[in-house]
């Protein structure tokens, strides 16, 4: 049959018939194996069940999405059912091989799942990790987008551990994860709203929690909870948001530098480091002395030689 049905495009190769674009693929020989293919199925891409082809040596994994033929991965040895799914999910979650795969953007350092539906644009949670990302996408992937198919506890198949998933306002949270089920959600809770107070209040920054922030209260009541911290007694956020900004954001010039010189922990001579473009006379002794009046604020904390910032 040569190269019928075969149109050759700048950089790849189509398989067209009666006007109908089959597949598009990188090299001819692709292009041909699959020509063949549909002429033996009669061009008809619903007879097709998603498997893989052999070829020579070679084993060739294919799926049929809006009625084209894809070609997944190419193999040496006969794949497993197991793994022709593995790699058709990877596929359908990143069809372009774009940096994040569908629906995933990133902003500074939150990421965001956002999609359009019938012309308006949803976004569908804040992040501040891929892999929580990326499970809740593909989760909603495999549920149409549906929100409201969350439990509290979901299993993520790709990194084998379990996610506390919160669902508010129609964005869905990822609040923790671990290796077993055994998890403490009343505790899970009241940690995660002691994440947004904090935030709130200016002591930590969470990004991906900003719409949380005036919500606080209404969560407690929701979840039943209460929130606490052996550092600051937190109480009625609203009530203790002045007291607590005035700590953080009125910081000396000085404070806020060496607050800011490192990011969770630090020793003293990498904190020393980072400062090393404001050395003066007794550099070492004004580093210590804002090191000391910082952990007297509860900002920080010693833990032998490692400084903490307590998140």
């Amino acid at each position: 049959m040569s190269e019928k049905y075969i149109h050759q495009n700048r950089n790849s190769f189509s398989v067209v018939f009666k006007s109908h674009n089959y597949g598009t693929f990188k090299n001819l020989e692709n292009a041909i194996l699959i020509r063949d293919y549909l002429y033996e199925h009669e061009w008809n891409t619903e007879s097709i069940e998603d498997d893989f082809i052999k070829l020579n040596n070679r084993f060739i994994i294919i799926k049929v999405i809006d009625e084209k033929v894809h070609i997944l991965a190419e193999l040496e040895s006969k794949p497993t059912e197991k793994l022709i799914a593995q790699i058709t999910r990877k596929y359908l979650r990143n069809p372009n091989n774009s940096k994040y795969g569908l629906n995933i953007s990133k902003i500074f350092e939150t990421y965001i799942i956002k999609k359009q539906i019938a012309g308006d644009e949803y976004i569908f949670g804040y992040y501040d990790n891929l892999a929580d990302c990326e499970f809740v996408r593909n989760f909603l992937l495999e549920n149409e987008w549906d929100v409201s198919k969350f439990k509290n506890i979901e299993f993520d198949e790709d990194t084998q551990t379990y996610k506390v998933i919160l669902v508010i306002d129609d964005k869905v949270y990822v609040l923790n994860s671990f290796d077993d089920n055994n998890i403490d959600l009343n505790h899970e809770y009241s940690e995660f709203l002691l994440k947004i107070s904090k935030h709130k209040l200016g002591l930590v920054n969470y990004p991906h929690l900003d719409e949380l922030k005036d919500k606080v209260d209404d969560l407690k009541n929701q979840l039943d909870v209460n929130i606490s911290d052996e550092n600051w007694d937190l109480g009625d956020v609203s009530e203790n948001t002045d007291t607590l900004n005035d700590i953080v954001f009125n910081l000396t010039p000085w404070q806020k530098t060496v607050y800011d010189s490192f990011d969770t922990k630090a020793t003293f001579d990498e904190i020393k480091k980072s400062l090393i473009r404001y050395k003066s006379g007794n550099f070492d002794k004004k580093i210590k002395k804002n090191l000391d009046e910082l952990t007297d604020l509860k900002l920080i904390r010693k833990n032998k030689d490692v400084y903490e910032k307590i998140n």
